[in-house]
This record gives structure tokens, C-alpha cells and sequence, in this order.
């Protein structure tokens, strides 16, 4: 099967990419996700997998990038008991962060959850928008 490229929003204040980065290979839990479109995108990560790492609110940008290291279990921090939670860990940061206006921008990029449902936390992100993406951080 081949990797599938996701993208997974934080507010920068709660948890930053710097954070991120400071947890090592061990990686982090990405809990607290209560929409159950996100939570579904979570349940279908599979190890390996690449995401972008967005700084929502503040910001508004893709940052860098971590990798699924432990697929779906049941998120500690949800009495319910319905939702998960996957452990990711830091890869990279992007050379330059992709600003939000200047994603939208781009006629090849309208079709994105992150623009066309701007309050999902958790989206999928095809193949070819995910090389996009990444060599605008390089310009």
C-alpha cells in the first residue's frame, strides 16, 4: 500500500511545531480531535504516513512536516470513548512556511479541504497537491 499525505492542524499556542520537534523520535500523542470527519481521516492513517504540520489561528500556515508513528487508538483524553488518537513524530521544518493566502492563491490547490472546509482539523491531501505544497516552501 502505497503512503498517503495528510495535513493536521494545531493552534501554536496549544501545541507548536517546536514542540513537536522537542518530543523526539518517541513522537507525541495528536488527541482532543472531536469532529468526526477528522477522526475518521485519523483512523485511516497508516504508519509511515506524511503530514503537514499547520499552525491554525495564528499563523495560519504549514510549518513542517512529522510522520505517523502509531496508528489509531482510543484518544485518553475522550470519556466517550469514540474518539482516537495517533502518535506522530517530527521530521522537518519547512524551509519557509506556506501561508494559508498564498495557498489559496493557487488555481491547482482549490479543491483542498483546507480551503474549501477551513474548520477540519485533520484532511487528507492528494499526491500531487502534497508536491506542490512542499516545493512552495522552497521558493
Amino acid at each position: 500500500m502505497s503512503k498517503k499525505y495528510w495535513l493536521l492542524k494545531s493552534e501554536p499556542d496549544v501545541w507548536s511545531i517546536d514542540q513537536q520537534k522537542k518530543a523526539g523520535n518517541k513522537g507525541a500523542t495528536w488527541d482532543g480531535v472531536r469532529n468526526y470527519q477528522a477522526a475518521k481521516n485519523l483512523k485511516a492513517m497508516k504508519k509511515g504516513d506524511q503530514c503537514f504540520f499547520y499552525h491554525s489561528n495564528i499563523g495560519k500556515e504549514i510549518v513542517g512536516v512529522v510522520e505517523v508513528i502509531k496508528e489509531a487508538y482510543l484518544d485518553k483524553t475522550d470519556q466517550s470513548g469514540r474518539f482516537v488518537a495517533v502518535t506522530v513524530k517530527f521530521i522537518r521544518k519547512l524551509d519557509r512556511p506556506v501561508a494559508l493566502e498564498n495557498i489559496k492563491k493557487s488555481k491547482e490547490l482549490q479543491h483542498l479541504s483546507l480551503i474549501k472546509q477551513s474548520r477540519l482539523s485533520v484532511m487528507s491531501i492528494d499526491s500531487k497537491s502534497w508536491k506542490i505544497l512542499y516545493n512552495m516552501s522552497k521558493i
